[in-house]
C-alpha cells in the first residue's frame, strides 16, 4: 500500500426504531393470559401499549389494579423464532411506571446507626 492509499472510512449506521413484530403485536390475548396467570385474580387492565424490543420480540403492558402499586403495569414479553408463526411467552413482569410509589433508596444499616 502507498501513501497515497486511501482507507475506507467508517460510517456509522443511523439507529432506527424497531417496527413491532406484526404477529407478536397482536399476541394481545397471550400476553393478557400470562399476566393474569401471575397476578391475583381481576388486577390486571387495560392493555396500554406495546413496544418494540428487537427483531420478533415485543413487550406488552397492561395496567395493574392492584391495591398499594398505584402508578405500576404489568410488562409480558413475547417473542417469536424466524420464520415461525408461533408466538411464545418469553417473561411476565410487574414495573413501576413514571408516576408509580417507590419505596426510598435504601440505606446501609452502618450509615443508619448513630451513637448515643
Amino acid at each position: 500500500m502507498s501513501a497515497a492509499t486511501t482507507t475506507r472510512s467508517r460510517t456509522t449506521r443511523a439507529t432506527r426504531t424497531p417496527v413491532p413484530d406484526r404477529l407478536c403485536a397482536e399476541a394481545v390475548d397471550l400476553a393478557r393470559a400470562a399476566a393474569e396467570e401471575a397476578a391475583a385474580p381481576g388486577v390486571v387492565g387495560e392493555h396500554v401499549g406495546v413496544v418494540s424490543e428487537g427483531d420478533r420480540v415485543v413487550t406488552h403492558y397492561f395496567e395493574a389494579k392492584e391495591p398499594g402499586y398505584r402508578g405500576w403495569r404489568w410488562a409480558v414479553t413475547v417473542a417469536r423464532a424466524s420464520r415461525a408463526k408461533n408466538v411464545t411467552l418469553d417473561e411476565t413482569v410487574l414495573l413501576p411506571g413514571a408516576d408509580a410509589l417507590l419505596a426510598p433508596e435504601w440505606v446501609p444499616w452502618s450509615e443508619r446507626l448513630r451513637p448515643g
